[in-house]
């Protein structure tokens, strides 16, 4: 399985998930078979406001799952048709995300409950 988590910079499983997906300038890519990390720069980094285009931002590469702080419901949707689920990343690092993940510990996003301008945290 291949995680995707947006962080501002690369500090490996140390890395602090960033809080908002289109906005991230990096994202580590973790394969759980091997626990292997790659970077990726976002490809998407200066689209508008609810243009996200998750495929660009991830440079076409396949994840199954991403962990995000925030995102909001069209980037979900267009995860959601790509076969990518996405969850809920919690304080902490990567490493911890990752854990948790595992664990069955993550509250799964939908289209239902991601951000809004109104009322997310995000930058």
């Amino acid at each position: 399985m291949r995680v995707c988590i947006p962080v501002e910079k690369n500090e490996g499983a140390e890395s602090k998930p960033y809080n908002h997906f289109g906005s991230a300038p990096k994202f580590l890519i973790v394969n759980l078979e091997g626990e292997e990390i790659e970077v990726i720069d976002n490809g998407d980094l200066g689209h508008e406001h609810g243009n996200c285009q998750p495929i660009k931002a991830l440079a076409n590469k396949p994840v199954d799952v991403v962990i995000v702080r925030g995102i909001g419901a069209g980037a979900i949707s267009k995860l959601n048709s790509m076969g990518t689920r996405v969850f809920q990343g919690v304080e902490g690092n990567v490493g911890e995300n990752v854990k948790l993940l595992k664990e069955n510990k993550l509250m799964e996003f939908t289209v239902n409950n991601g951000c809004n301008h109104h009322d997310c945290g995000h930058h």
